[in-house]
């Protein structure tokens, strides 16, 4: 299959590079020269839990006219606008557009500019993943990632999209309510993206901190269940807490993209996080006062990094 892969940070280097090694042609696109000069030269490493693969593909800091098979739409969600726009020469007649970013609200984005009938959805859960340099993406965990149509798309093309990456190693599959484990993961992700990036703790230290992390984690994860339930979304979680304690637990050094952003002093997707859970709670009339609080203070600290100092 034809596949280009644009966005190829940490998460997209690794859906290129598998999707590559298992044979597909692949086109890795990123605004970063030295990332596409590398991969161009010498192929992308992935390194991770199993043994080290070089993925050889073609790569490109812009889309040529080259209608694909797919199109992975793998930037981050304050890029969705510029990134969609982008897949545009890559579109033949019936190319699908896969969107995986974190949170809420892109593919809303992604359908505006492609049209809803080509837009499928992804979630990836329990990736861990850095690229410690041009041309090398590494991984520390991998669980598994589902797929699901915006609107329109059949689903007999979700399935397809799917097989392909099934066929790539992952532990893939098409499901029928996407919303659903959108906020099944949106769930996991405010109990820990706020309360990470704020305090520089991994995963686990804040799942361990009975004191005062701790309890602000399952806070806001515990808000979040409640305005999804309250929202009518088809969750299947009985337990926000021990649904949190699940996730966290599979990875407890993993660092959430909020604080690799932070650390990196890079503004954060905070706000398609739990920031989601506070506006999906005012378009049902509730309020979602942990997960505002969270996204406030987070918001507070990047602006002292964009605040011209005297």
């Amino acid at each position: 299959m034809r596949i280009a892969v644009v966005g190829c940070g940490a998460m997209g280097s690794i859906y290129a590079a598998k999707l590559a090694a298992a044979g597909n042609d692949v086109l890795a696109i990123d605004r970063s020269r030295a990332h596409v000069e590398a991969i161009a030269a010498h192929g992308l490493r992935i390194s991770g839990p199993q043994s080290d693969v070089v993925a050889t593909m073609r790569a490109a800091t812009a889309a040529p006219a080259e209608p694909m098979d797919l199109v992975v739409l793998a930037v981050k969600a304050a890029d969705v606008a510029a990134g969609a726009a982008q897949v545009l020469p890559l579109l033949g007649e019936h190319t699908p557009v896969l969107t995986i970013q974190n949170g809420l609200g892109s593919a809303d984005t992604v359908a505006g500019v492609v049209g809803e009938a080509r837009v499928a959805v992804g979630i990836a859960s329990g990736f861990g993943a850095s690229r410690p340099e041009p041309g090398h993406v590494h991984h520390n965990a991998m669980r598994g990632v589902r797929f699901g149509a915006y609107a329109a798309l059949p689903f007999s093309s979700v399935e397809e999209i799917a097989a392909v990456w099934s066929d790539a190693g992952f532990d893939a599959a098409a499901v029928a309510d996407i919303a659903a484990m959108q906020w099944e993961k949106l769930i996991c992700n405010v109990a820990y993206s706020a309360p990470c990036a704020l305090t520089g703790m991994t995963v686990g230290q804040v799942m361990d901190d009975d004191t005062v992390m701790g309890p602000v984690s399952r806070a806001a994860a515990t808000e979040a269940w409640e305005v999804a339930r309250a929202a009518g979304i088809n969750i299947a979680v009985a337990d926000p807490v021990a649904h949190v304690r699940d996730f966290g637990a599979q990875m407890p050094d993993a660092k959430p993209s909020a604080l690799l952003d932070h650390q990196a002093r890079r503004v954060s997707e905070i706000d398609v996080i739990n920031g989601a859970v506070v506006r999906r709670a005012e378009q049902i009339g509730q309020s979602a006062p942990v997960n505002a609080t969270l996204t406030a203070l987070v918001k507070a600290v990047e602006r002292q990094w964009l605040t011209p100092q005297n």
